[in-house]
């Protein structure tokens, strides 16, 4: 871990893509332990800030630091085994697959068993390792509350529950930190009530530091410990919620107006192009 309790920094981060500049000179620590918001209007580079911190993107200057490592030239597979989980705002499951086995893929970096040694499976230890898995992945099943649709085909289902079995491949992976990407884009009212539930048992009760994208301002604001805001790849403000609300730079980014309130923002899903 970083100094002052930090498990994760982005140092002075800039992206390009051509001459179209994602993110320009964003820094920011997230303590461990902490549910920490990124928030912006479209196109403000948030999903770009989330994909240089899994991997996705290298930044064109700056360094991602995960608990005192710098990462920045890491794949995302190698940020998985340094405990970094992640949902995307688009779905990313595989359709054809039960419930059960697209959770199970989460837990792939974690099998210890290879080709061989999973060959002979009654007498390699292949067996007895994955009905430890299995056994973590039905307490996941039992927290989302999916026990009823574990084995129905993931492309089937409706969205909002597609949305939560993403969110429990996610967490297979067992992470210390975890990076949602608006995960209550596209659900009705019960069903945002019931995601922002589980992002604090996540945080609260299963100890993971959580870093999310959401632009329901309600939401963002119920349950974050601190907040950034992007407004065309720059870092504008940064502060608890009601420091958030209060900011003039904030209401002016969202609302082109210091005297109307941040609760009037737009929320719901965005198709962030280059955000």
């Amino acid at each position: 871990m970083t100094g002052d309790g930090l498990i994760l920094e982005a140092r002075d981060i800039s992206l390009s893509f051509g001459g179209v500049r994602a993110l320009s000179h964003v820094s920011f620590g997230v303590k461990k332990g902490e549910l920490f918001s990124i928030i912006g209007p479209n196109g403000a580079g948030k999903t770009s800030m989330l994909n240089c911190i899994s991997g996705r993107y290298t930044p064109t200057e700056g360094q991602i630091v995960l608990r005192g490592q710098n990462v920045t030239k890491l794949k995302p597979n190698a940020r998985a085994h340094l405990g970094l989980g992640r949902t995307f705002q688009n779905l990313a499951l595989f359709n054809h697959m039960s419930v059960l086995d697209n959770i199970m893929v989460g837990r792939h970096h974690l099998l210890k068993n290879n080709f061989l040694t999973g060959a002979l499976y009654w007498i390699g230890g292949a067996q007895k390792e994955e009905l430890v898995h299995r056994r973590e992945v039905e307490d996941i099943i039992d927290f989302l509350e999916i026990s009823a649709i574990r084995k129905a085909t993931t492309g089937t289902l409706p969205y909002g529950l597609r949305k939560r079995v993403e969110l429990a491949r996610a967490i297979a992976l067992k992470p210390d930190l975890i990076l949602l990407d608006e995960p209550m884009a596209g659900m009705n009212l019960e069903e945002k009530e019931d995601m922002a539930r589980y992002v604090i048992d996540l945080n609260e009760e299963w100890g993971m530091t959580v870093i999310m994208i959401e632009h329901d301002m309600g939401v963002v604001m119920d349950i974050s410990h601190r907040v950034i805001v992007l407004d065309f790849g720059r870092m504008i403000a940064e502060g608890n919620p009601e420091e958030i609300m209060d900011n003039p730079e904030v209401k002016k980014a969202y609302l082109g107006d210091e005297e109307e309130s941040i609760s009037a923002a737009p929320s719901g899903p965005t198709d962030e192009k280059v955000a």
